[in-house]
């Protein structure tokens, strides 16, 4: 019984992984000071794991993954 505990607790602290994808240059600049859409989202999606106890109460890292989106410019004249 005890390695069951031991294996549900590692469990529970296993990190976190959001994956918000590719988004514009400015908004992860945002996301990285603590503002914006991005970190309302970020805050959405904990909220939502808690409720639902995917998350637990204690301490537990949150991952978050998010590329940036390369400029237009570069997109349509790579020569730049």
């Amino acid at each position: 019984m005890a390695g069951t505990a031991e294996a549900k607790k590692l469990d529970s602290e296993a990190p976190i992984i959001l994956d918000l994808g590719r988004r514009r240059r400015k908004q992860v600049k945002r996301l990285t000071r603590g503002t914006g859409k991005l970190m309302a989202e970020v805050t959405e999606c904990i909220e939502e794991l808690k409720t639902t106890g995917k998350l637990s109460g204690s301490v537990q890292p949150v991952i978050v993954v998010v590329k940036e989106r390369p400029k237009m410019r570069k997109m349509l004249f790579p020569g730049m």
